[in-house]
């Protein structure tokens, strides 16, 4: 790998957070800063505090590459979806918002494509050599298909069907909270029920469980009945930066062919819009 450090930039509901990475040991190289989100938290409003990070460690970084996560589905620079953040960001171009915003490139990437990749390359399913389904329990759902090392990006089942609806608003861990579950009656009638669908559907070798409520995995991971293991993640919430870094750097190696001109949108559809390869 050419870069051996990376920026990477993870921003949440919350907070924007950002750190240099070492991409030879998958950690942070300086502590991270973390940004409250601004509020409304449109792409233009983020990109302004995504640039405060980049310029904090802009003397540290100089031209290495910048990775940046956002909680939505991501096609060739383009947000797809705007399940937990604002509704500005569907369809918008918002590769090239941050990339006017920062002046110069950026790969932008789903959130748990980014932990999933980095938890595949340096956490729970380091070298694993199968197919690897990546969990992220909390406001929402967020998962990572990576198989054999590649990742295949923008996995949207944290939407699954589950008793005639959405699965998300019924299993996040979110959900605990609002409705004041215990982890036994949130694993028994909400995860159970989700993973067993998760299992079904994709056959996985390995399962890893992130977020921040994944910190009390003891509480509710003994509880699941399923044919696959279950683990816990073990890079929690550095997972999204680490994986962004990541990233931009395979971006670099691997750039994303589709990317130019490829602006079409659920309005217009007029301009193709595929997939990327990301490994």
């Amino acid at each position: 790998m050419k870069h051996r450090y990376a920026l990477g930039i993870d921003i949440g509901g919350s907070g924007i957070k950002g750190a240099i990475v070492d991409l030879k040991k998958g950690e942070f190289a300086l502590d991270r800063l973390r940004i409250p989100t601004p509020r409304p938290a449109t792409p233009e409003a983020v990109a302004a505090v995504v640039k405060q990070i980049a310029d904090h460690f802009a003397k540290e970084l100089g031209d290495g590459p910048i990775g940046i996560t956002v909680p939505a589905v991501v096609t060739h620079g383009y947000t797809r979806s705007a399940a937990n953040i604002d509704p500005t960001w569907v369809d918008a171009p918002a590769e090239e918002i941050f990339r006017t915003a920062l002046g110069r490139p950026i790969t932008l990437v789903n959130d748990a494509d980014a932990a999933g990749i980095a938890e595949v390359l340096w956490g729970a399913a380091k070298d694993h050599p199968g197919l690897v389904i990546v969990t992220t329990l909390g406001t929402g759902i967020g998962t990572a298909m990576i198989h054999k090392g590649t990742l295949i990006p923008n996995i949207e089942l944290g939407h699954i069907e589950m008793f005639g609806k959405d699965a998300e608003p019924q299993a996040a861990a979110s959900v605990k909270d609002r409705e004041e579950l215990s982890y036994e009656t949130w694993a028994t009638e909400r995860l159970q029920p989700y993973y067993e669908r998760l299992e079904f559907y994709t056959w996985p070798d390995l399962i890893v469980v992130g977020g921040g409520v994944s910190k009390e995995s003891d509480q509710f991971l003994p509880l699941l009945n399923l044919k696959t293991p279950i683990v816990p993640a073990k890079l929690r919430n550095q997972a999204g930066i680490i994986g962004a870094a990541w990233l931009a750097v395979d971006e670099l190696a691997n750039p994303d062919a589709l990317k130019e001109g490829a602006s079409g949108s659920a309005k217009g559809g007029k301009k193709k819009s595929g997939k990327g390869k990301k490994g």
